[in-house]
């Protein structure tokens, strides 16, 4: 298998290594616009996973674990537009709401019999 490695040196002096078996690049700025790419995928991921419960589910029909991915992804999809709006990360967001609730149901304690 044929590969290409591309040398990136990034605007603090470091440098990263780029390989690929995509034959088709053939500069170090294709590869890069390929890697960001990749990353937004995997950084999405990775916040679905830690932020909405998406590992958490427990069912066993398609439909069932098709309809929990969904939610999953409208949650993502709302956090992200309220990090947006706040100039703030997920992680933030998602911290402030229990904050939110927490001091809601200290001031005002709801009781259940």
């Amino acid at each position: 298998m044929k590969v290409r490695l591309f040398r990136v040196v990034a605007s603090e002096g470091t440098t990263e290594y780029i390989v690929t078996n995509d034959t088709t690049q053939c500069s170090a700025e294709d590869a890069q616009k390929v890697n960001a790419t990749r990353w937004k995928i995997e950084q999405f991921h990775r916040e679905e996973k830690q932020l909405t419960g998406l590992e958490s589910c427990q069912c066993r029909l398609n439909r069932s674990q098709r309809n929990h991915i969904l939610c999953c992804m409208l949650v993502w999809l709302t956090l992200a537009t309220m990090a947006q709006q706040k100039n703030q990360t997920l992680y933030q967001v998602k911290s402030g709401l229990f904050k939110d609730f927490l001091m809601q149901q200290l001031r005002t304690p709801l009781t259940v019999f």
